[in-house]
C-alpha cells in the first residue's frame, strides 16, 4: 500500500478518520471526485454531484456522500491518491458521524437560527455559519431562505471544529424538514373572480408572444427553491404588467399560473390574493 503522506489533507482526513468522521476529497467549487481511475472525471457515467453513488463497478462506492469514509486503508490508497493531489477541500458525511449540519448562508438565515434554534457547536463559513447538532435526519435544501440541512446522504465541508458545545438536535430542526401536503395533487379549484385583462388594443402581434409570456412566468414558479409567495407575485406582476391591459389575457391563461402556483404548495385564495395585489399595484382594478 502507497502511504501518500506527503499529500497535505490526507494527515488531517485521517486524524478525522480516528475519530470515526467519514471523509472524503473536495474539488475546486465543493463538487467531489470520482475517486478512483474509472470514474476519474466522471468517465463512467456516474452522478458525483448527486446523493446516490454513480453506475461504476468500483469495489466500494466512491462518489460524493457515498465515498466517504474512515477506513484508512481506503483514504491511502493509490485508487484515491490523485484526488488527493488536486483536492481543493475536505468534506465528510454528517450523518455518517452521528450529527446534523444547518447550513446558515447569509447573515439574515444566521440571526434568524440565533432567534429560533438552540445554541449549538457553531463553525464559521466562508459565508454564514454551520449549526451543528448531535443525532441524525434527512438532508433537505432550502427549507428556509438561506438555510440547508445536511446529514443523512448528504456532505458538508469540513472547516474545523468550531466551538461551543454540540447539543441534542432539537424538534425545531426536524419540523424544519416536514412539508405540507402539496394542493397540486388536487384538482385545481376553479377561479371565482374575473380575472381577464382589460378591453383596450391588443398590442402584440402574435398569439405567441403571449404564451411564451405566460410560459416563461410558470417556469419561473416552477423553478422556485424558496420564497415561493414572492416569486408567485412577481411572476403574476410582470404577466399583468405585459398583458393586463389589453383583451387577450384570459382566465385560461391564469388558470395555468395558478396550476403552477398550486403546485408548489399555494393555495387557491394565495393566489388570489397575490394576483388581486398585482392587478391592485398597476391600476387595473375596476
Amino acid at each position: 500500500m502507497t502511504q501518500p503522506t506527503d499529500i497535505r489533507r490526507v494527515p488531517e482526513a485521517l486524524s478525522l478518520a480516528a475519530h470515526g468522521v467519514p471523509v472524503l476529497p473536495l474539488r475546486a467549487g465543493k463538487g467531489p471526485f470520482g475517486n478512483c481511475r474509472t470514474c476519474a472525471k466522471n468517465v463512467c457515467g456516474g452522478r458525483p454531484n448527486m446523493r446516490t453513488p454513480g453506475p461504476c463497478a468500483c469495489p466500494y462506492p466512491c462518489h460524493a456522500w457515498a465515498a466517504a469514509t474512515a477506513d484508512p486503508s481506503v483514504l491511502t490508497s493509490p485508487q484515491w491518491a490523485p484526488s488527493w493531489r488536486t483536492a481543493a477541500a475536505l468534506a465528510y458525511h454528517p450523518g455518517g458521524a452521528g450529527v446534523t449540519v444547518v447550513d446558515l448562508d447569509d447573515a439574515e438565515a444566521i440571526a434568524w437560527a440565533r432567534a429560533t434554534l438552540p445554541a449549538t457547536r457553531t463553525v464559521a463559513t466562508t459565508r454564514g455559519e454551520h449549526w451543528i447538532y448531535q443525532g441524525v435526519m434527512q438532508s433537505v435544501n432550502a427549507v428556509r431562505p438561506g438555510v440547508d440541512i445536511k446529514s443523512l446522504m448528504s456532505y458538508a465541508r469540513w472547516l474545523g471544529p468550531g466551538r461551543g458545545t454540540t447539543t441534542p438536535l432539537p424538534a425545531a430542526v426536524r419540523a424544519l424538514a416536514v412539508k405540507e401536503p402539496a394542493p397540486a395533487r388536487r384538482t385545481p379549484q376553479t377561479l371565482t373572480v374575473p380575472f381577464a385583462g382589460q378591453s383596450g388594443a391588443c398590442p402584440h402581434r402574435t398569439p405567441a408572444y403571449l404564451d411564451r409570456g405566460i410560459a416563461i412566468a410558470v417556469q419561473r414558479i416552477t423553478d422556485a427553491s424558496s420564497a415561493v409567495h414572492a416569486t408567485v407575485y412577481r411572476a403574476f406582476l410582470a404577466v399583468l404588467s405585459t398583458h393586463g391591459r389589453c383583451g387577450c389575457l384570459t382566465d385560461t391563461h391564469v388558470n395555468r399560473l395558478f396550476t403552477a402556483a398550486q403546485a408548489k404548495g399555494e393555495t387557491v385564495r394565495h393566489c388570489t390574493d397575490a394576483w388581486t395585489n398585482a392587478r391592485t399595484a398597476l391600476g387595473l382594478t375596476a
